[in-house]
């Protein structure tokens, strides 16, 4: 995928502002940390700003600039732009608003974003609506305001779509190098994933965080997560909006599963791009992608003088892909001989304070425990406060964890479980040694779960492109549970043996023809169970006949199928259309268990096998599936199977398909199959 060039943009040496107040404090951020570049101010009235020379127009410049703050009013932006562009600019930053994202008194916002991105022309745009950029690589800034980023020679880059949560993560105290802070306001033009993708060709650059709203395009997120696993440089993301549904009409229960989060979640999960919910653990997670790189795998040690916390590591990797394994028997003699004959040797391990303050014993007991092949090994210390507390001994075991990382080769963290107890100066100290300092235990696990699974990712083979969103017109229609059974079972999903009839007689006959017992569904309704559109277990053709003659009134004909006998769990499989990535499929517990369990997982879609198998693995039915408690168990990989066969309707109809809810899907006893006992397709015409 091609992308304009952002290099003279977020890498310049010439810089244009124009405009009053905003475009003064570009220039007063850029001299704050020292750009080398020219700084050329516009301005139709001033003389000089900041003992700089100021200019009139773009063509008295005295050439075209690498990048250009644009701090004027929405009109007179376009203006500017235009002539940016024609003159070869490296690019600008749109700092106005009142574009497409105005309220509705300001109905021309959309034309004026037209009118922008047209003047802009190949020149990129950040923007509109949006602070700009610092690059603290550099010191060049197109940036209005006061931040907290110092200079740096390596670092991480973070981009988001909210200005002032960049200046609220500039802000920050726990020791985290950020090269690159961008926002993105509008995205008319250059996308985050368009910066991103920028900055991950800084061979400065070590990890890439986002804040993201909404995806907008899915293409260049795609290209992204790609380059990243090219340069292997990994990529987290904090999306939010968990509590966003679709916004489209549905009638099926995969809809409510399959919300836009959830999708949002499971396409991250594809691309390899970690995600996170927090700020706090969206820095810790770049923090230690910047000090260690993704974890080779989930395993994780963790020492400190403390049972309490010992504990609270134990519980809190309870909900998170990360295991304490446990000691290697080759560990035990070094840590005894260091520890002494009272400490219990486990993982995560108290080390009591018998070694406190002894540099020789401490090195060896970190030593033994960093040489059992963790990918990250933790050692828990809250530093005391420095305004009333000496803190030499914790500087003793700080160089004890440094020389036991050196010894063995390890990746080594030291972890606050209170943010404020990890001083800005020494978590600085940490970064230059190789040694992670990690605020808070959740927020550092997560991050140990994340990094390695970046890594997880970068081992299995790339993705196939996502289906695209496009979708023919055409007014939707919703096909008879009969219709969409029969273009089920040709594409070789197992189906009920069944038999449509017009009249209550017609179906009697029909279900002798079947033999008994079987089931009778009014056709034409949708959710028959809500409203008596299915009967179950009919013995006998009478009882046939009578269940048809009480459906009548709202039937448009009769299906009768043999019955399936009782299934060892029922699943959900279905597609649903989500108005920026496309189909997706969620696999969960299905029939009454749906609301109760939800139990589900998204795959987004081309799907292979393996993903099915991988994806399914992880449901809670799974137990029920394989056999519990001594009853008789079927195979994941059938149901893999009927997952990938519904999984190739959909991307062979995904054109005209705008749903499909095969709700349940039976899973039969002793891997005799499974069956669609109920199905609903609706698409476009």
């Amino acid at each position: 995928m091609t992308q304009r060039s952002l290099d003279r943009l977020i890498r310049p040496r010439t810089i244009a502002v124009f405009g009053g107040r905003e475009a003064r404090r570009v220039i007063e951020q850029c001299d704050l940390m020292g750009f080398a570049g020219e700084i050329w101010p516009v301005h139709p009235t001033q003389e000089s700003v900041l003992g700089r020379r100021c200019y009139r127009s773009v063509a008295e410049l005295p050439d075209a600039p690498d990048a250009a703050f644009v701090g004027v009013n929405r009109t007179l932006t376009i203006d500017i732009v235009s002539d940016l562009a024609a003159r070869g600019a490296g690019g600008a930053v749109c700092y106005a608003s009142g574009f497409s994202e105005a309220v509705a008194e300001l109905a021309d916002g959309a034309d004026l974003q037209r009118a922008l991105i047209e003047a802009a022309g190949t020149m990129p745009i950040v923007g509109p609506n949006c602070y700009g950029m610092i690059n603290g690589l550099d010191g060049a800034l197109l940036w209005p305001d006061q931040h907290g980023i110092v200079r740096t020679e390596r670092g991480v880059a973070i981009l988001t779509q909210s200005s002032n949560i960049a200046i609220n993560l500039s802000m920050q105290r726990r020791g985290l190098p950020i090269s690159y802070l961008m926002t993105a306001g509008n995205q008319a033009q250059t996308g985050l994933s368009d910066l991103a993708r920028a900055v991950l060709e800084d061979p400065r650059v070590t990890a890439v965080g986002l804040h993201i709203e909404g995806f907008g395009d899915v293409r260049a997120l795609e290209a992204l997560a790609m380059r990243a696993r090219e340069l292997k440089k990994p990529v987290v993301a904090l999306k939010i909006g968990k509590s966003e549904q679709a916004q489209r009409a549905t009638v099926s229960h995969t809809a409510s599963l399959a919300g836009s989060d959830a999708v949002a979640g499971a396409v991250l999960d594809r691309l390899g791009i970690g995600r996170v919910t927090t700020l706090p653990e969206l820095i810790e997670t770049l923090k230690l992608l910047h000090v260690a790189g993704p974890l080779d795998s989930n395993a994780i040690s963790s020492m400190s003088c403390s049972g309490g916390e010992a504990s609270l590591m134990a519980d809190a990797a309870v909900s998170r892909n990360v295991e304490f394994r446990a000691l290697k028997p080759e560990q035990l003699p070094a840590l005894r001989a260091s520890l002494g004959q009272m400490v219990t040797l486990s993982n995560p391990l108290d080390y009591h304070t018998f070694v406190w303050g002894d540099l020789a014993r401490q090195t060896d007991a970190f030593s033994a425990m960093f040489a059992g092949d963790y990918a990250l090994n933790l050692l828990v210390l809250d530093f005391p406060r420095e305004d009333r507390c000496d803190g030499a001994d914790w500087m003793i075991t700080v160089s004890a964890v440094a020389a036991a990382a050196k010894q063995t080769g390890a990746r080594a963290g030291i972890l606050a479980t209170l943010p404020e107890n990890m001083p800005e100066t020494i978590a600085l100290q940490l970064t230059e040694a190789g040694i992670v300092p990690l605020c808070g235990i959740s927020e550092a696990l997560v991050a140990a779960d994340i990094a390695s699974g970046i890594a997880s990712a970068w081992k299995k083979p790339q993705p196939f492109p996502l289906l695209s969103a496009r979708i023919e017109a055409g007014e939707v229609a919703t096909l008879s549970e009969a219709e969409a059974k029969t273009e089920l079972a040709a594409s070789g999903l197992a189906v009920p043996l069944g038999k449509t009839a017009a009249t209550a007689r017609e179906a009697a006959e029909r279900a002798e023809q079947l033999g008994f017992p079987v089931a009778l569904k009014a056709l034409g309704v949708e959710h028959k169970s809500e409203v008596g559109a299915v009967k179950l277990n009919l013995w006998d053709r009478n009882a046939v006949g009578d269940a048809a003659e009480g459906m009548a009134s709202f039937a448009r004909g009769f299906l009768v199928e043999k019955m399936v006998e009782r299934p060892l769990a029922e699943l959900i499989v279905g597609a649903v259309r989500d108005p920026v990535v496309g189909l997706t499929l969620t696999v969960g517990a299905g029939g009454i268990l749906v609301e109760l369990l939800e139990d589900s997982v998204v795959l987004p879609l081309p799907v292979t096998k393996a993903e099915v198998l991988e994806r399914i693995s992880r449901l809670k039915v799974r137990k029920l599936i394989e056999g519990y408690r001594g009853n008789a168990g079927s195979s994941l990989e059938i149901v893999a199977d009927a997952v990938v066969s519904t999984a190739e309707y959909v991307v062979k109809n995904a054109a005209q398909l705008e749903e499909l809810d095969i709700n349940p899907l039976m899973v039969l006893p002793d891997s005799r199959g499974v069956i669609a006992a109920d199905a609903l397709i609706r698409r476009r015409r």
